[in-house]
């Protein structure tokens, strides 16, 4: 995470640059009007005399105030270049970290907590950088001009003695700071927590309405609600309490101006003028000591998010190519699998146990058991969204482990059970939003998936764009939806897992047609619970506990007393109802 912010910085090194140049510009230029003020001050003394010149010094404060606010438009211009900017790279770069994770580490992270490192922590971290390059540059510029110019212009003994209670003030800071940084992380905790419960109950909003626990739902946003509100009060105290420390040493350093100062316009060591010039001085440390504990507080708060950020950034990656000479070489698709053996990460009982298979290519291979006895598990590692040892799976007589995963995934048409639909238009969700392909293709794959028809209701056809994980859709069409992509995208190996089971059995054969004629030069791998999907292929394998306890042709397994065959009875077995004339 440290590379990528410093790397985001040194983009934007030259706008940074200008912005702290005319930063600098303003803390001298808002040094100018105090004396100003302070010279008019002891010329009303003899107004008559100095009339032209009290005359001349306005309109030269005319003039710098106009200054000024050039230096402002130009310096908040550069901030906001550098702000959004840099922003949106950290954005980027973290989405890019995201995809290339691996699935095994992705998949213990929940959606909620993925939104609130997008939203919240990143916002916390860009805001405070370029709060610090801001804030920050000019508490330090004020500083050290306003205290040259106080020491040059007024008096030594009076500027130390304003000084003490700002440094009070720092004191106090260093000390709430730490009840700040706890309050925060409490919060940051509270809101990730929120965040997560919105996103399921957004995702299940269909079961809660067919449930009526909308009253429950409800219930217990609030009480989650309640604590983020809670710990973001404590926050506030804190934060509060810090303000208010500052503004009592500020009060402080204008009492010891108005007294001390008085004293010394008495005795003749300074004029009224110069009294005022100093208040004016003054003046300018309000804004860098209110800023401080916000300063302090904001970095407390992007410590803790650049810490979760930063488990992110530990998790491992995939390595992949993209190199182009990748994505054109194909596979045949010829597979074998050999003594596999496979249990997911922290778990102890294996989800496959030697699992032997070789498929050739032109071949249909189906797979079919009961829920969990491990089939979606085997194509996830045939994907290689899991890692396993050298010497178990081979493809064109090729170790897949030495096959670059760019390479694999691009020979690979993999249709998931889950049947995950964009946001979007149809024609993005079928291309995948590529724009490789014609429109007479998109059209070509859809009228194979059986699913043209239904498209062309829509109110704008293929351009229509569906509602979040295709909700506009019934699961049937959203099966055919993701189907078109095996029809339309040209794999050597094609992989449909559990795709059929919204549909009816007349589409399904008209489907499994379509495909049989899709993959006759072509690897084919079907996985269902339903016989009518499977019968057709050349192999079947039967897979119980992440065992294969069966194998061979269809008519073969229906007289064998096993899974498979009493899959076909139950299957078998309809009733057909009847109705009185």
């Amino acid at each position: 995470m440290k590379k990528v912010i410093i790397e985001t910085l040194k983009k934007r090194k030259w706008t940074i640059l200008f912005q702290t140049i005319f930063l600098g510009i303003n803390a001298y230029l808002l040094t100018i009007p105090p004396q100003i003020i302070g010279r008019i001050v002891d010329m009303l003394y003899d107004i008559e005399n100095n009339k032209q010149n009290i005359l001349n010094n306005t309109y030269y404060l005319i003039g710098i105030c106009i200054v000024l606010l050039l230096v402002r438009i130009t310096w908040k211009y550069f901030e906001t270049i550098n702000v959004r900017k840099s922003e949106r790279d950290i954005k980027v770069n973290l989405f890019k970290r995201f995809l290339k994770l691996k699935l095994k580490e992705i998949q213990n992270i929940k959606n909620g907590e993925i939104m609130s490192y997008f939203v919240k922590d990143i916002n916390e971290i860009r805001s405070t950088i370029f709060r610090i390059s801001n804030h920050g540059v000019r508490i330090v510029f004020t500083f050290i001009i306003v205290i040259f110019q106080m020491v040059k212009n007024v008096n030594m003994n009076l500027t130390i003695a304003v000084m003490i209670p700002i440094i009070i003030a720092c004191y106090s800071v260093v000390k709430i700071k730490k009840y700040v940084e706890k309050s925060f992380k409490k919060s940051q905790d509270r809101f990730t927590e929120m965040s997560e419960y919105i996103q399921e109950s957004t995702d299940s909003i269909r079961t809660t309405k067919a449930y009526s626990c909308e009253g429950e739902q409800l219930k217990e946003f609030i009480r989650k609600n309640r604590k983020v509100k809670q710990s973001n009060n404590t926050v506030e105290v804190f934060s509060n309490l810090l303000k208010m420390s500052l503004n009592i040493c500020f009060g402080m350093c204008y009492s010891i101006s108005l007294l001390y100062g008085s004293k010394l316009v008495l005795d003749g060591k300074i004029t009224v003028g110069d009294l005022i010039t100093f208040n004016g001085y003054i003046a300018l440390f309000v804004g860098p000591v209110n800023w401080l504990p916000q300063l302090v507080a904001r970095f407390k708060r992007a410590q803790i998010s650049y810490k979760r950020l930063e488990k992110v950034y530990e998790l491992e990656l995939e390595k992949v190519n993209t190199k182009n000479n990748l994505l054109e070489d194909k596979l045949e698709g010829n597979i074998v699998i050999k003594d596999l053996s496979f249990n997911y990460p922290g778990v102890l009982d294996k989800s496959l146990e030697n699992i032997n298979i070789e498929i050739s290519k032109g071949e249909t291979l189906g797979i079919i058991g009961t829920i969990g006895s491990g089939k979606t598990t085997l194509m996830n590692i045939l994907t290689r969204l899991y890692n396993i040892p050298n010497g178990k799976i081979f493809i064109d007589g090729k170790d897949i482990n030495e096959i670059p995963i760019i390479k694999l995934r691009n020979n690979i048409c993999y249709i998931t059970q889950d049947n995950f639909l964009f946001s979007s238009t149809l024609k993005d969700n079928i291309s995948l939003f590529k724009d490789e392909y014609e429109d007479d293709e998109i059209k070509e794959s859809t009228q194979k998936a059986i699913v043209y028809e239904d498209i062309q209701k829509m109110p704008k056809g293929i351009n229509t764009v569906i509602g979040e994980r295709g909700g506009d859709l019934s699961g049937g069409q959203k099966q055919r939806v993701a189907i078109s992509r095996a029809f339309l995208k040209n794999s050597s190996i094609l992989i449909f897992d559990d795709t059929f089971s919204a549909l009816d059995n007349k589409t399904s054969e008209k489907l499994i047609k379509n495909i049989k004629e899709l993959s006759e030069e072509k690897t084919c791998i079907i996985i269902s619970n339903k016989i009518s999907d499977v019968k057709s292929s050349d192999k079947i394998i039967v897979l119980d506990n992440g065992k294969i306890v069966e194998r061979g042709k269809h008519e073969e397994l229906i007289y064998n007393n096993g899974i498979y065959n009493e899959f076909y009875k139950q299957q078998s077995e309809k009733v057909e109802p009847s109705f009185l004339a």
